[in-house]
């Protein structure tokens, strides 16, 4: 059964999130191209959300959404060589789940959404729910599209 995006309903459950704890840290950080890693979740989070609402998956949408918005929360710049973040990409997803849950509770499938979206690179984690699912799915239509984006320019 296909569903209407409901806006509102998007935005109640991402201001359980966003603004709060060290969230707008990830402000300061940059994700893909010019894009920050805050800029990044959001798009993610409302991506996987429109997903699912077209295509009428029936998924724990406050669980899609917090995840989403936390699929990255690692609060570093792995651009900076010198800093020692090397193999951000198999790595980020452990650093991400720590510091969302010291600073919010989280359910099981919010946390399986944080440590498995880097599937299939890290084909240990793999995504144990239709919401960590979306999410993998969401993270590689935006992440493409900000990469892209470098290279129309």
């Amino acid at each position: 059964m296909r569903t209407e995006v409901d806006k509102k309903a998007f935005l109640a459950i991402a201001k359980e999130v966003i603004g709060k704890a060290r969230y707008d840290e990830m402000k300061q950080y940059i994700s893909h191209s010019d894009i920050t890693v805050y800029s990044h979740c959001i798009q993610v989070a409302y991506t996987a959300y429109r997903i699912a609402a077209k295509y009428g998956i029936r998924c724990d949408t406050r669980a899609l959404i917090r995840g989403a918005l936390l699929h990255d929360y690692y609060l570093y710049d792995w651009h900076d060589p010198n800093k020692g973040f090397r193999w951000h990409g198999f790595k980020h997803h452990k650093f991400a789940l720590q510091n969302a849950e010291q600073d919010f509770e989280l359910s099981e499938k919010e946390k399986n959404i944080i440590y498995s979206h880097m599937f299939p690179l890290t084909f240990w984690c793999v995504p144990k729910n239709r919401e960590a699912w979306l999410v993998t799915l969401a993270d590689k239509i935006v992440a493409t599209k900000e990469t892209m984006r470098k290279y129309q320019k």
